[in-house]
Formats: structure tokens, C-alpha cells, sequence
């Protein structure tokens, strides 16, 4: 199945970007401080994003390759999000509290996973569970990095080696978390920016609820 944008770092931290990215206006003295506030701040929203994919370069010398997407997300805690690409092609990846869904229109394929398997020990299980930071911290080490480029930055490192992430960097002004940088065990970068949150546009039932497609070929794992 062409699940190319969500590659596997996706697939494990997707769900750490609806709980991050929300409205955030905070005085705390270091970007770790600064993250607890965001995990006990809005419960909802949606925003638009742009993705950049990067490959390692080749043992042959290749030069990195790049991946360009873009779609619109949105979240409600805890446990539910949702992702739009529509560029380049498109692909939807939705969590409804209970089962993941990853839909491919042009493929007329869906895959449908027990949630709480899938995203088990991840940032996202914990973020999604809990606004306590001492619950992240169990299985990540927090960092609060140097500013760059007018963002506050944290780094979160997983304290048992040998998963898909090898870490992942959060950056936010004095507004909103507005960046998402993410690397795998394989070198592959991604790299999500973030326009300002908004309100749901829709009740939360419907946007985070999914049903395969008339036709759709239904994988269940």
C-alpha cells in the first residue's frame, strides 16, 4: 500500500503534533516548562501544514531526496486526530479514539489498526493520555534547546534505543507551536510546519469518525 508520506516516524509521532500544536502564550522560564503548558492548553483545533520529506543520501552518492506535501490536520483530546494530504496525491490518516485509519483514494485502500497497538509506547500514547510531562519523561529524555531562527525549541529522545524515532524537535513562538522536526533510526528527516490553530469547523463526531469508502478494499491488522 502507497503510504509514502506517512512513513513509519509518522506513523509513530503523527499524533504528538495535534496535542502540541495549540494555542500557546506562556512566560515560562525554559522551553520544557513552556511544553507543559501546551499539553493543558486548547483540547481541539485544526490547522493547515506543510511537510517536507528527506532521505538519506545513497551509498552511491546520491544526493538527499526530497518530498514536498501538504494537507490540513486536526485534533481533540485525547485520543483523536486526523490528517488531510492533498498534495501531491491524496491520503487521509485518521485516529477516532479507537482504530487508526489510513485511507488511499487512488488505491481504493484502507488499513484499519487497533489504535492503542499502533501508536503503543510512542509520544503519541503518551501525550494523548496525559497532560503530565513526568509521564513523558518516563520513556523521554526533554531538552530544552538553544532559540534559533526566532523559535523556542525542545528535543524529545527516547530512552530505549532501537525504535523507529530518534528524536524529535518541537518549535514554537510566543503563540503557537508552529514546527516539527522528526528523525528516524534510518536517517529520514521530516520536517512539518504549522499555520496558526482555528477552531473545529465541524463537530468533533463527525471530523474524527470514518467509514471505508463504498468499494474500498478493507485491511485489518
Amino acid at each position: 500500500m502507497r503510504f509514502t508520506q506517512l512513513s513509519a516516524v509518522q506513523l509513530v509521532c503523527a499524533a504528538a503534533v495535534f496535542n502540541l500544536c495549540v494555542a500557546l502564550t506562556v512566560h515560562a522560564s525554559t522551553s520544557v516548562e513552556a511544553l507543559q503548558v501546551v499539553l493543558q492548553t486548547n483540547p481541539s483545533g485544526q490547522s493547515n501544514f506543510i511537510q517536507t520529506l528527506t532521505a538519506p543520501a545513497s551509498a552511491d552518492g546520491s544526493k538527499p531526496r526530497e518530498t514536498v506535501s501538504s494537507g490540513s490536520f486536526a485534533f481533540s483530546r485525547p485520543g483523536r486526530f486526523r490528517f488531510d494530504y492533498v498534495a501531491p496525491f491524496p491520503q487521509t490518516l485518521v485516529a477516532d479514539g479507537t482504530t487508526m485509519w489510513m485511507y488511499d483514494p487512488d488505491l481504493a485502500q484502507v488499513i484499519a489498526s487497533d489504535q492503542a497497538t499502533t501508536l503503543s509506547n510512542t509520544p503519541a500514547a503518551l501525550i494523548t493520555s496525559t497532560a503530565d510531562l513526568s509521564k513523558l519523561r518516563e520513556h523521554y529524555a526533554l531538552e530544552s534547546l538553544p532559540a534559533d531562527n526566532g523559535l523556542r525549541w525542545v528535543k524529545a529522545t527516547p530512552k530505549r534505543a532501537g525504535g523507529a524515532l530518534k528524536w524529535v524537535k518541537l518549535g514554537f513562538d510566543t503563540d503557537y507551536v508552529v514546527a516539527m522536526v522528526m528523525v528516524d533510526q534510518f536517517g529520514q528527516t521530516s520536517d512539518m510546519r504549522f499555520s496558526p490553530l482555528k477552531p473545529l469547523q465541524a463537530p468533533a463526531a463527525k471530523v474524527f469518525s470514518f467509514n471505508p469508502p463504498s468499494g474500498a478494499d478493507v485491511i485489518r491488522q
